[in-house]
Protein backbone atom coordinates (compact mmCIF):
# COMPACT_ATOMS: atom_id res chain seq x y z
CA UNK A 1 0.00 0.00 0.00
CA UNK A 2 1.56 3.56 -0.89
CA UNK A 3 1.61 5.84 1.90
CA UNK A 4 1.07 9.58 1.80
CA UNK A 5 4.37 10.40 1.32
CA UNK A 6 5.18 7.96 -1.92
CA UNK A 7 2.09 9.30 -3.17
CA UNK A 8 3.17 13.30 -3.05
CA UNK A 9 7.10 11.85 -4.29
CA UNK A 10 5.64 10.00 -7.20
CA UNK A 11 3.52 13.00 -8.19
CA UNK A 12 6.67 15.04 -8.03
CA UNK A 13 8.77 13.25 -10.14
CA UNK A 14 6.04 12.68 -12.69
CA UNK A 15 5.72 16.65 -13.22
CA UNK A 16 9.27 16.87 -13.66
CA UNK A 17 9.14 14.28 -16.23
CA UNK A 18 6.30 16.09 -17.62
CA UNK A 19 7.75 19.53 -17.41
CA UNK A 20 10.93 18.17 -19.25
CA UNK A 21 9.53 17.67 -22.20
CA UNK A 22 8.70 21.53 -22.27
CA UNK A 23 11.96 22.58 -20.88
CA UNK A 24 14.15 20.62 -22.83
CA UNK A 25 13.02 22.42 -25.93
CA UNK A 26 13.47 26.26 -24.54
CA UNK A 27 15.44 28.32 -26.40
CA UNK A 28 18.55 29.41 -25.30
CA UNK A 29 17.20 33.40 -24.76
CA UNK A 30 13.89 32.01 -23.02
CA UNK A 31 16.49 29.97 -20.99
CA UNK A 32 18.70 32.90 -20.33
CA UNK A 33 15.71 35.23 -18.93
CA UNK A 34 14.70 33.42 -16.81
CA UNK A 35 18.13 32.90 -15.28
CA UNK A 36 18.76 36.25 -14.75
CA UNK A 37 15.72 36.69 -13.15
CA UNK A 38 16.25 34.33 -10.74
CA UNK A 39 19.55 36.39 -10.19
CA UNK A 40 18.03 39.56 -9.56
CA UNK A 41 15.22 37.95 -7.06
CA UNK A 42 17.61 36.41 -5.18
CA UNK A 43 19.44 39.60 -4.39
CA UNK A 44 15.86 41.60 -3.91
CA UNK A 45 14.88 39.07 -1.02
CA UNK A 46 18.32 38.27 0.60
CA UNK A 47 16.68 39.52 3.85
CA UNK A 48 14.13 36.54 3.71
CA UNK A 49 16.94 34.12 2.80
CA UNK A 50 19.33 35.38 5.61
CA UNK A 51 16.32 35.03 7.99
CA UNK A 52 15.52 31.24 7.10
CA UNK A 53 19.19 30.27 7.24
CA UNK A 54 19.62 31.95 11.31
CA UNK A 55 17.32 29.57 11.83
CA UNK A 56 18.59 26.70 10.22
CA UNK A 57 21.91 27.96 12.62
CA UNK A 58 20.64 28.35 15.39
CA UNK A 59 19.40 24.53 15.35
CA UNK A 60 23.01 23.16 14.84
CA UNK A 61 24.98 25.30 17.46
CA UNK A 62 26.48 21.97 18.54
CA UNK A 63 28.11 21.48 15.54
CA UNK A 64 31.58 22.35 14.49
CA UNK A 65 32.87 25.32 12.87
CA UNK A 66 33.06 24.11 9.60
CA UNK A 67 30.17 22.43 9.37
CA UNK A 68 28.44 26.04 10.65
CA UNK A 69 30.46 27.67 8.04
CA UNK A 70 29.27 25.57 4.95
CA UNK A 71 25.82 26.03 6.07
CA UNK A 72 26.29 29.78 6.34
CA UNK A 73 24.90 32.12 4.31
CA UNK A 74 25.48 36.23 4.20
CA UNK A 75 25.37 38.89 2.08
CA UNK A 76 28.59 38.30 0.07
CA UNK A 77 27.28 34.69 -0.02
CA UNK A 78 23.87 35.25 -1.73
CA UNK A 79 25.89 37.79 -4.23
CA UNK A 80 27.83 35.03 -5.43
CA UNK A 81 24.89 32.50 -5.96
CA UNK A 82 23.51 35.58 -7.80
CA UNK A 83 26.83 36.05 -9.54
CA UNK A 84 26.91 32.66 -10.54
CA UNK A 85 23.41 32.69 -12.19
CA UNK A 86 24.54 35.56 -14.02
CA UNK A 87 27.66 33.73 -15.54
CA UNK A 88 25.67 30.50 -16.04
CA UNK A 89 23.09 32.78 -18.27
CA UNK A 90 26.31 33.62 -20.22
CA UNK A 91 28.15 30.25 -20.80
CA UNK A 92 27.12 28.94 -24.77
CA UNK A 93 24.07 26.57 -24.46
CA UNK A 94 24.94 22.78 -24.60
CA UNK A 95 21.81 21.79 -25.98
CA UNK A 96 22.25 20.98 -29.92
CA UNK A 97 25.41 21.95 -29.94
CA UNK A 98 27.20 19.45 -32.52
CA UNK A 99 30.04 16.96 -30.88
CA UNK A 100 30.86 16.05 -34.33
CA UNK A 101 29.72 15.25 -37.71
CA UNK A 102 30.70 12.79 -40.79
CA UNK A 103 29.25 10.99 -43.99
CA UNK A 104 28.93 7.64 -44.34
CA UNK A 105 29.20 5.47 -47.94
CA UNK A 106 25.47 4.86 -48.18
CA UNK A 107 25.39 9.23 -48.46
CA UNK A 108 23.52 9.37 -44.83
CA UNK A 109 25.09 12.59 -42.81
CA UNK A 110 25.41 11.63 -39.13
CA UNK A 111 25.89 14.32 -36.25
CA UNK A 112 26.91 13.73 -32.60
CA UNK A 113 24.53 16.51 -31.06
CA UNK A 114 24.44 17.10 -27.20
CA UNK A 115 20.82 16.95 -25.35
CA UNK A 116 19.32 17.32 -22.31
CA UNK A 117 18.90 14.32 -19.92
CA UNK A 118 16.08 15.03 -18.52
CA UNK A 119 15.09 14.50 -14.90
CA UNK A 120 17.61 14.80 -12.51
CA UNK A 121 17.41 14.12 -8.62
CA UNK A 122 20.15 15.79 -6.34
CA UNK A 123 20.40 14.62 -2.85
CA UNK A 124 22.91 17.03 -0.83
CA UNK A 125 23.90 18.03 2.63
CA UNK A 126 24.47 21.00 4.45
CA UNK A 127 25.37 23.99 1.81
CA UNK A 128 22.30 25.89 0.97
CA UNK A 129 23.99 28.20 -1.97
CA UNK A 130 23.91 24.33 -3.46
CA UNK A 131 20.32 24.65 -3.87
CA UNK A 132 20.73 27.61 -6.68
CA UNK A 133 23.61 26.33 -8.17
CA UNK A 134 22.24 22.60 -9.19
CA UNK A 135 19.09 24.65 -10.17
CA UNK A 136 20.76 27.44 -12.57
CA UNK A 137 22.59 24.84 -14.09
CA UNK A 138 20.16 21.99 -14.12
CA UNK A 139 18.06 24.37 -16.25
CA UNK A 140 20.26 25.96 -18.94
CA UNK A 141 20.99 22.33 -19.93
CA UNK A 142 17.50 22.11 -20.32
CA UNK A 143 16.93 19.65 -17.42
CA UNK A 144 14.16 19.31 -14.57
CA UNK A 145 15.45 19.22 -11.14
CA UNK A 146 14.01 17.35 -7.91
CA UNK A 147 16.55 18.86 -5.02
CA UNK A 148 16.74 16.80 -1.56
CA UNK A 149 18.74 18.90 0.99
CA UNK A 150 19.32 17.96 4.67
CA UNK A 151 17.28 18.57 7.29
CA UNK A 152 19.96 21.01 8.94
CA UNK A 153 19.55 23.40 5.58
CA UNK A 154 16.07 23.16 5.45
CA UNK A 155 14.80 26.69 5.95
CA UNK A 156 17.39 28.24 4.07
CA UNK A 157 16.69 25.56 0.86
CA UNK A 158 12.97 26.06 1.19
CA UNK A 159 13.63 30.29 1.11
CA UNK A 160 16.03 30.33 -2.11
CA UNK A 161 13.65 27.46 -3.51
CA UNK A 162 10.39 29.37 -3.30
CA UNK A 163 11.95 32.85 -4.59
CA UNK A 164 13.19 30.63 -7.59
CA UNK A 165 9.86 29.24 -7.80
CA UNK A 166 7.89 32.20 -8.05
CA UNK A 167 10.01 33.23 -11.02
CA UNK A 168 9.43 29.97 -13.12
CA UNK A 169 5.58 30.64 -12.70
CA UNK A 170 6.03 34.69 -13.71
CA UNK A 171 7.38 32.80 -17.38
CA UNK A 172 4.50 30.48 -17.68
CA UNK A 173 6.62 27.52 -16.99
CA UNK A 174 5.19 24.15 -15.90
CA UNK A 175 4.96 22.77 -12.92
CA UNK A 176 7.44 20.31 -11.72
CA UNK A 177 9.98 22.53 -13.79
CA UNK A 178 12.04 22.75 -10.13
CA UNK A 179 10.82 21.08 -7.13
CA UNK A 180 12.46 20.21 -3.54
CA UNK A 181 11.50 17.43 -1.16
CA UNK A 182 10.77 19.84 2.00
CA UNK A 183 10.44 16.35 4.28
CA UNK A 184 13.12 15.52 6.60
CA UNK A 185 12.34 11.98 6.76
CA UNK A 186 14.76 10.04 5.65
CA UNK A 187 12.16 7.46 3.73
CA UNK A 188 11.91 10.57 1.14
CA UNK A 189 15.45 9.52 0.13
CA UNK A 190 14.28 5.33 -0.33
CA UNK A 191 11.79 6.08 -2.15
CA UNK A 192 12.65 8.97 -4.57
CA UNK A 193 15.76 6.48 -5.53
CA UNK A 194 13.18 4.01 -6.92
CA UNK A 195 11.34 6.10 -8.96
CA UNK A 196 13.68 5.04 -12.18
CA UNK A 197 10.54 5.27 -14.70
CA UNK A 198 10.65 9.25 -14.09
CA UNK A 199 13.93 10.26 -13.27
CA UNK A 200 16.75 9.78 -15.74
CA UNK A 201 20.43 10.27 -13.04
CA UNK A 202 21.12 10.88 -9.20
CA UNK A 203 23.75 13.20 -8.02
CA UNK A 204 24.75 12.63 -3.88
CA UNK A 205 26.61 15.49 -2.91
CA UNK A 206 27.80 15.09 1.12
CA UNK A 207 29.16 12.69 3.40
CA UNK A 208 30.34 8.71 3.00
CA UNK A 209 27.50 7.52 4.70
CA UNK A 210 25.25 9.18 2.47
CA UNK A 211 26.84 8.80 -1.51
CA UNK A 212 27.02 5.10 -0.34
CA UNK A 213 23.37 4.57 0.95
CA UNK A 214 22.44 6.23 -2.48
CA UNK A 215 24.29 4.25 -4.56
CA UNK A 216 23.55 0.87 -2.51
CA UNK A 217 19.86 1.65 -2.98
CA UNK A 218 19.20 3.01 -6.29
CA UNK A 219 17.65 2.15 -9.35
CA UNK A 220 19.03 4.92 -11.35
CA UNK A 221 22.23 5.54 -12.38
CA UNK A 222 24.55 7.28 -10.19
CA UNK A 223 27.45 10.26 -10.20
CA UNK A 224 29.37 9.52 -6.97
CA UNK A 225 30.41 13.50 -5.46
CA UNK A 226 32.69 11.53 -3.16
CA UNK A 227 34.93 12.78 -0.30
CA UNK A 228 37.93 15.04 -1.03
CA UNK A 229 40.96 13.36 0.86
CA UNK A 230 43.31 16.29 -1.50
CA UNK A 231 46.98 16.39 -1.12
CA UNK A 232 49.79 19.01 -1.34
CA UNK A 233 53.01 17.17 -2.47
CA UNK A 234 56.54 19.55 -1.60
CA UNK A 235 58.83 17.99 -4.19
CA UNK A 236 62.86 18.36 -3.58
CA UNK A 237 63.02 20.69 -6.44
CA UNK A 238 59.93 23.05 -4.47
CA UNK A 239 60.06 26.54 -4.21
CA UNK A 240 59.62 26.41 -0.53
CA UNK A 241 58.29 30.31 -0.03
CA UNK A 242 55.17 28.99 -2.53
CA UNK A 243 54.62 25.74 -1.33
CA UNK A 244 54.40 27.60 2.60
CA UNK A 245 51.67 29.93 0.99
CA UNK A 246 49.88 27.16 -1.28
CA UNK A 247 49.61 24.95 1.46
CA UNK A 248 48.25 27.25 4.06
CA UNK A 249 45.47 28.55 1.55
CA UNK A 250 45.27 24.70 0.67
CA UNK A 251 44.23 23.91 4.43
CA UNK A 252 43.01 27.00 6.06
CA UNK A 253 40.86 29.32 3.58
CA UNK A 254 38.12 27.27 3.83
CA UNK A 255 38.76 23.99 5.95
CA UNK A 256 35.18 22.73 5.29
CA UNK A 257 34.80 21.97 2.15
CA UNK A 258 35.85 19.18 -0.33
CA UNK A 259 39.03 20.54 -2.17
CA UNK A 260 40.60 21.96 0.99
CA UNK A 261 43.35 19.96 1.97
CA UNK A 262 43.77 17.36 4.07
CA UNK A 263 47.04 15.90 3.80
CA UNK A 264 50.47 17.09 2.86
CA UNK A 265 53.23 15.50 1.81
CA UNK A 266 56.74 16.23 2.00
CA UNK A 267 60.06 14.79 0.14
CA UNK A 268 62.70 14.30 2.74
CA UNK A 269 65.20 16.45 1.34
CA UNK A 270 62.95 19.45 1.59
CA UNK A 271 61.62 18.34 4.93
CA UNK A 272 64.31 19.77 6.92
CA UNK A 273 64.27 23.03 5.48
CA UNK A 274 60.27 23.45 5.06
CA UNK A 275 58.66 21.86 8.00
CA UNK A 276 59.96 23.94 10.99
CA UNK A 277 58.05 27.07 9.98
CA UNK A 278 55.18 25.77 8.01
CA UNK A 279 53.88 23.29 11.03
CA UNK A 280 54.84 26.64 13.31
CA UNK A 281 52.03 28.72 11.25
CA UNK A 282 49.49 25.80 11.38
CA UNK A 283 49.82 25.99 14.66
CA UNK A 284 49.26 29.05 14.81
CA UNK A 285 46.40 28.80 13.17
CA UNK A 286 45.21 26.36 15.30
CA UNK A 287 45.45 23.52 12.95
CA UNK A 288 46.03 20.11 14.59
CA UNK A 289 48.45 17.95 13.18
CA UNK A 290 48.85 14.29 13.01
CA UNK A 291 52.08 13.05 11.58
CA UNK A 292 54.62 10.30 10.50
CA UNK A 293 57.79 10.05 13.20
CA UNK A 294 59.65 12.56 11.14
CA UNK A 295 57.28 15.12 11.68
CA UNK A 296 57.04 14.42 15.40
CA UNK A 297 60.61 15.36 15.59
CA UNK A 298 60.24 18.48 14.51
CA UNK A 299 56.58 19.20 15.79
CA UNK A 300 56.43 17.37 19.31
CA UNK A 301 53.06 18.89 19.49
CA UNK A 302 52.14 16.60 17.16
CA UNK A 303 49.98 13.34 16.63
CA UNK A 304 51.67 10.55 15.77
CA UNK A 305 49.27 9.45 12.81
CA UNK A 306 47.55 6.11 11.96
CA UNK A 307 46.39 4.72 8.69
CA UNK A 308 43.33 5.40 9.19
CA UNK A 309 44.69 9.56 9.52
CA UNK A 310 45.63 9.80 5.80
CA UNK A 311 42.66 8.12 4.85
CA UNK A 312 40.39 10.97 6.36
CA UNK A 313 38.23 13.53 4.80
CA UNK A 314 38.46 15.91 7.98
CA UNK A 315 36.84 18.79 6.91
CA UNK A 316 37.86 20.48 9.72
CA UNK A 317 41.37 21.98 11.19
CA UNK A 318 43.46 19.19 11.01
CA UNK A 319 45.89 18.04 8.82
CA UNK A 320 47.90 14.36 8.46
CA UNK A 321 51.40 15.17 7.58
CA UNK A 322 54.32 12.67 5.56
CA UNK A 323 57.58 12.65 5.19
CA UNK A 324 58.39 10.62 1.80
CA UNK A 325 61.18 8.88 0.21
CA UNK A 326 60.76 10.03 -3.22
CA UNK A 327 58.19 11.65 -5.89
CA UNK A 328 57.44 7.99 -6.85
CA UNK A 329 56.36 7.14 -2.88
CA UNK A 330 54.17 10.34 -3.54
CA UNK A 331 52.50 9.73 -5.79
CA UNK A 332 51.92 6.07 -5.02
CA UNK A 333 50.43 7.16 -1.41
CA UNK A 334 48.00 9.65 -3.05
CA UNK A 335 46.53 7.12 -5.51
CA UNK A 336 46.26 4.44 -2.74
CA UNK A 337 45.24 6.73 -0.10
CA UNK A 338 43.04 9.50 -1.84
CA UNK A 339 39.90 9.83 -3.04
CA UNK A 340 40.98 10.68 -6.74
CA UNK A 341 39.54 14.44 -5.99
CA UNK A 342 42.23 16.91 -6.42
CA UNK A 343 45.86 16.83 -6.18
CA UNK A 344 48.56 19.01 -6.19
CA UNK A 345 52.53 18.93 -6.57
CA UNK A 346 54.98 21.80 -6.05
CA UNK A 347 58.00 22.00 -7.81
CA UNK A 348 60.24 23.70 -10.02
CA UNK A 349 61.19 20.59 -11.81
CA UNK A 350 59.28 19.88 -15.33
CA UNK A 351 59.85 16.00 -15.47
CA UNK A 352 58.67 15.78 -12.05
CA UNK A 353 55.94 17.74 -12.48
CA UNK A 354 54.97 16.31 -16.08
CA UNK A 355 54.63 12.64 -13.99
CA UNK A 356 53.43 13.91 -11.84
CA UNK A 357 50.05 14.66 -14.03
CA UNK A 358 50.36 11.50 -15.78
CA UNK A 359 50.61 9.48 -13.21
CA UNK A 360 48.06 10.96 -10.07
CA UNK A 361 44.88 9.47 -10.71
CA UNK A 362 42.79 12.20 -9.57
CA UNK A 363 39.74 14.04 -11.32
CA UNK A 364 41.88 17.22 -11.24
CA UNK A 365 45.72 17.21 -10.63
CA UNK A 366 47.43 20.50 -10.39
CA UNK A 367 51.53 21.84 -10.84
CA UNK A 368 52.06 24.72 -8.45
CA UNK A 369 48.61 25.76 -7.11
CA UNK A 370 46.47 25.07 -4.63
CA UNK A 371 43.93 22.69 -4.55
CA UNK A 372 41.13 25.01 -3.73
CA UNK A 373 40.73 26.01 -7.14
CA UNK A 374 38.80 22.91 -7.65
CA UNK A 375 35.32 25.03 -8.69
CA UNK A 376 33.29 25.07 -11.37
CA UNK A 377 33.08 28.72 -11.15
CA UNK A 378 36.80 28.90 -10.42
CA UNK A 379 37.64 26.87 -13.68
CA UNK A 380 35.24 29.58 -15.63
CA UNK A 381 32.33 27.25 -16.07
CA UNK A 382 29.62 29.26 -14.13
CA UNK A 383 28.95 26.99 -10.74
CA UNK A 384 28.86 23.64 -10.67
CA UNK A 385 26.81 20.67 -9.06
CA UNK A 386 29.61 19.19 -7.73
CA UNK A 387 32.94 17.66 -7.98
CA UNK A 388 32.37 14.21 -9.55
CA UNK A 389 35.27 11.12 -8.22
CA UNK A 390 33.45 9.02 -10.84
CA UNK A 391 35.34 8.48 -14.57
CA UNK A 392 32.02 7.60 -15.97
CA UNK A 393 29.87 10.02 -17.40
CA UNK A 394 31.34 13.06 -15.58
CA UNK A 395 34.94 13.67 -13.91
CA UNK A 396 35.62 17.05 -11.68
CA UNK A 397 33.51 19.69 -11.48
CA UNK A 398 30.27 18.72 -13.12
CA UNK A 399 28.71 22.02 -14.98
CA UNK A 400 26.84 21.97 -18.56
CA UNK A 401 27.98 19.86 -20.55
CA UNK A 402 28.12 16.98 -18.22
CA UNK A 403 24.58 17.38 -17.30
CA UNK A 404 24.07 16.71 -21.00
CA UNK A 405 23.88 13.41 -22.78
CA UNK A 406 23.72 12.90 -26.57
CA UNK A 407 22.05 11.61 -29.52
CA UNK A 408 22.81 10.86 -32.99
CA UNK A 409 20.52 12.94 -35.64
CA UNK A 410 20.96 11.27 -39.28
CA UNK A 411 20.15 13.05 -42.22
CA UNK A 412 19.35 10.76 -45.43
CA UNK A 413 17.61 11.39 -49.03
CA UNK A 414 15.73 7.90 -49.29
CA UNK A 415 18.63 5.69 -48.32
CA UNK A 416 17.54 2.19 -47.84
CA UNK A 417 19.67 -0.80 -46.41
CA UNK A 418 20.44 -3.65 -48.48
Amino acid sequence: MMTSLNKKLESIARSARNASRVVSVLSTEEKNKVLISMATALLAEKDKIIKANKKDIEGCRSRNKAFIDRLTLTENRIKQMADSLIEVSKLKDPVLNVISSWSVPSGLKIEKVRTSIGVIAIIYESRPNVTSDCIGLCFKAGNCVILRGGSESLNSNQAIFDILNKVIISFGLPKGTINLIDTPEHKAVDYLLKLNNFIDLVIPRGGEELINKVVKSSLIPVIKHYKGICHVYVDEEADLNMAHKICLNAKIQRPGVCNAMESMLVHKDAAARFLPGILKDFKDAQVEIRGCSFTKKIAKWAKLATQKDYRTEYLDLILSVKVVDSLDSAISHINEYGSHHSDSIITDNIQAAEKFLRNVDSACVYVNASTRFTDGYQFGLGAEIGISTDKLHARGPMALEELTTYKYMVYGNGQVRE
